[in-house]
């Protein structure tokens, strides 16, 4: 049957077609994909052409992309949706504003006795509420190897999040899903890593300890690190990579297995890095 979407999105692919060397150049740039189906890769790089014509990327002085670096972004960012349906998952913003370092933001948090605390924040990423995407282009760049850091998947997890209203670590669950083992998943280990870090501030912790700043924050970092470093997220929190896996319908885990069973380069690979502080 015919379909006027189908028809839009086949003349987006046509008029802006990757070219062979360009799309190398990503995947060698990109080693997270190593072990991906080519079918999966042939989707994941329309997916990141629709992505580009979707969205606009506002360079700030100091930030240079070629197409080469637009694609870096996108693919990262449709990599989480790889095998979701495609409802429009980033609706609500259409702009990714990149600066050539961190940032300092205003930061406002009001704690449970009512007392108002204001801050200034230095961050390589920010998601806003039915606004932009705001990500520092050195932490883009240092995204992409599972090494359990990736700013663009921990941002646009946000956005996911927000699909539901504010960030609080619960985006929409698919109907095979329920909201009662999720909710036991990531309040359980939530709890237990900010008792680890309540009992010693200084630990060092399977994952980001930024992760302990709220459920958003914690679904955040935990979403980057199922893609980036799904062996530590694995050991750490089995059941919050398992519920991970039903949403976003992937097992990174599996497919970092089956490349360090066939490829020693794997094998020894560093484990996770806590890198940069994100929004």
């Amino acid at each position: 049957m015919w379909s006027l979407r189908a028809w839009r999105r086949q003349r987006i692919l046509a008029r802006h077609p990757v070219a062979a060397a360009t799309w190398s150049e990503v995947l060698r740039r990109l080693p997270l994909l190593d072990g991906l189906t080519p079918d999966e890769l042939q989707r994941l790089q329309a997916r990141a052409v629709l992505f580009l014509h979707n969205k606009h990327l506002s360079a700030l002085p100091g930030v240079e992309l070629e197409r080469s670096d637009r694609l870096l972004l996108a693919v990262q960012a449709e990599l989480p949706l790889l095998h979701l349906a495609d409802l429009d998952w980033y609706q609500g913003f259409h702009e990714i504003v990149l600066y050539p370092d961190d940032f300092v933001s205003p930061q406002r948090h009001r704690d449970a006795s009512g007392v108002v605390h204001e801050w200034d924040g230095e961050h390589s990423g920010e998601a806003w509420q039915q606004g932009p995407v705001i990500l520092a282009w050195p932490g883009v760049q240092a995204s992409g190897g599972w090494d359990g850091y990736n700013l663009v998947i921990h941002e646009l997890a946000h956005k996911l999040d927000m699909l539901n209203g504010s960030a609080n670590g619960l985006p929409p669950l698919h109907r095979n899903m329920r909201i009662s083992d999720w909710a036991e998943a990531m309040q359980s280990a939530f709890d237990r890593f900010n008792a680890q870090l309540d009992a010693d501030p200084q630990a060092e912790t399977a994952i980001d300890p930024y992760a302990a700043e709220d459920p958003a924050e914690f679904f955040a970092v935990t979403s980057e690190y199922f893609f980036s470093a799904p062996d530590l997220l694995s050991d750490a929190f089995p059941a919050v990579y398992a519920q991970l896996a039903l949403f976003y319908r992937q097992d990174p885990l599996a497919r970092l297995q089956a490349l360090q069973k066939d490829h020693p380069d794997y094998r020894d690979r560093p484990k996770g890095q806590h890198i940069a502080t994100k929004g």
